[in-house]
């Protein structure tokens, strides 16, 4: 099979296969089919992988029935030691798969290899302590015993998208741990780093077809997967749009389980006796982070009318002292926006923002250099109604807006299509626990952003999606509840 190299952290020589991983093999889609992959810091082509077509999708999902059939009966002990394993490989292996998304999506080498791998890691060992723990209950029945037991779904899908690769492992973990197997379409726009993961889990043993790896496109790929009637559940995270095209395939099809966590436009609330210097940080990084190229990005910020003007000054300072350049390097805070149709999108709010009549504060523009690097953008006030307070830029793009009372930021960071993420800055407790309860977000952080951790549910409410990623919660997701009675005869 066909592999690519690329040179990584410190000039490190990285080697993947560039085949779709069907049966713990990397093997060419047999239409020949392939995606081109591009380096968004130069612009650049990267790679050429093989792409899943329809009939490659059929090969993964017979590849998953097959080894279902013995899966399923594994030790959960098994499972447990399995998923411990791929944990030290990629904690081994992670300047790797850092490199490959420092070049594939131009996130910053050590983000990446801090929370991404970080992220990657902690999920798959805090899964794997759940393995031997998938406890059902017993119940008491008029003239009888009744018992539950939760069980695998069966052959199941993920969708991830092209952000992070810590996504990637929040719907194994789980999944696997369960005991079903996994079909993982990764994005288009990087799929390298799923590529080494693939070598990674048969390195570490686990039987071919429980999971299966398939570089692809969206339309082709995702809805082969989303439309193939073995499927049992499809998990995915990306658009609003896509999200709905799934549900629609999932009801047109067999009725497969589906979880969505899709896009966001989180409110980041600054009141006036938050702590000065800690407000700035993590608003800041709330919408800096990844390039803003998060769904949990803060990219609404509400701040009390009476430090609304200097916290615009101090703001806009932070976030214009940015080091563009190749996200590999240490001393780089700012890479490459994914693509250039991602450029393209977000300048084009840029104008909106401006036509609308909101000050624009900082950025706005294309950066100079051969990739697709935009300024961090600012712009105050704005109007609740905007197109750049309302609609998911996904970018390093921040709305900024005042407000006077408690009630009114409540109402304003209420009215949104979306409810993913939010946070809070207040000292005064009282008001951290009245906001938090008000705030429709499935998540809402206090005086931080963006916090995530293997043990709490990450999810959203509205069209922000439903179900969850980590957490216990996550692990319900994926599996299936039978109950059983027994009537007692006397």
């Amino acid at each position: 099979m066909a592999s690519a190299t690329f040179r990584g952290i410190g000039g490190r020589e990285i080697t993947i296969s560039t085949g779709l991983f069907i049966d713990n093999e990397f093997v060419p889609a047999i239409s020949g089919a392939t995606l081109e992959v591009e380096n968004p810091n130069t612009a650049s082509h990267l790679a050429t992988v093989s792409a899943a077509q329809k009939e490659d999708v059929d090969r993964a999902v017979e590849s998953a029935e097959k080894a279902f059939a013995t899966w399923k009966k594994a030790d959960p002990s098994t499972r447990r030691s399995l998923l411990n394993k791929l944990a030290d490989l990629v904690e081994r292996d992670g300047p790797e798969l850092s490199s490959l998304e420092a070049l594939e999506a131009g996130i910053l080498y050590k983000d990446s290899l801090g929370l991404h791998v970080g992220q990657s890691v902690e999920n798959l060992r805090y899964f794997a302590g759940w393995a031997d723990k998938i406890d059902g209950a017993t119940l008491s029945i008029p003239q009888g015993l009744a018992y539950t037991r939760r069980e695998p779904i069966g052959i199941c899908a993920a969708i991830v998208p092209w952000n992070s690769l810590m996504i990637f492992f929040w719907k194994l973990a789980p999944a696997i741990a369960a005991g079903n197997t996994l079909i993982i379409k990764t994005a288009e726009l990087t799929p390298l780093w799923g590529q080494k993961v693939g070598e990674l889990i048969k390195e570490a043993g686990f039987p071919p077809g429980v999971i299966n790896i398939l570089p692809g496109l969206g339309d082709v790929a995702g809805r082969a997967l989303t439309e193939h009637l073995s499927v049992k559940k499809v998990a995915f995270t990306g658009s609003t749009a896509t999200g709905r095209k799934i549900l629609t395939a999932a009801a047109r099809t067999n009725l497969k389980k589906v979880s969505l966590e899709l896009g966001g436009k989180g409110p980041s609330i600054v009141f006036d006796d938050a702590d000065w210097e800690n407000a700035l940080l993590w608003t800041t990084i709330g919408i800096t982070a990844s390039n803003g190229e998060i769904c949990i990005a803060g990219s609404r910020i509400y701040v009390q009318d009476t430090i609304y003007e200097k916290f615009l000054v101090e703001f806009s300072q932070r976030t214009s002292n940015a080091i563009q350049g190749d996200p590999l390097l240490a001393d780089t805070t700012k890479g490459a926006v994914a693509s250039k149709a991602q450029l393209d999108k977000i300048l084009s709010y840029v104008e909106k923002g401006k036509k609308s009549g909101a000050r624009l504060l900082n950025g706005g523009e294309r950066l100079p250099g051969d990739g697709y690097f935009i300024a961090n953008t600012a712009f105050a006030d704005v109007g609740q109604h905007d197109a750049i307070m309302q609609e998911e830029i996904f970018g390093p793009f921040a709305s900024i807006a005042p407000f006077r009372t408690e009630q009114e930021v409540i109402d304003k960071a209420n009215d949104s299509n979306y409810g993913l993420g939010s946070a809070v800055f207040t000292n005064n407790v009282s008001r951290a626990m009245r906001v938090s309860e008000a705030l429709e977000t499935g998540t809402v952080t206090v005086n931080c952003w963006g916090l995530v951790h293997a043990n709490t549910p990450f999810g959203g409410v509205k069209e922000s999606g439903f179900g969850r990623d980590m957490g216990l919660e996550a692990l319900e997701g994926w599996t299936s509840t039978k109950t059983v009675k027994y009537n007692i005869l006397n």
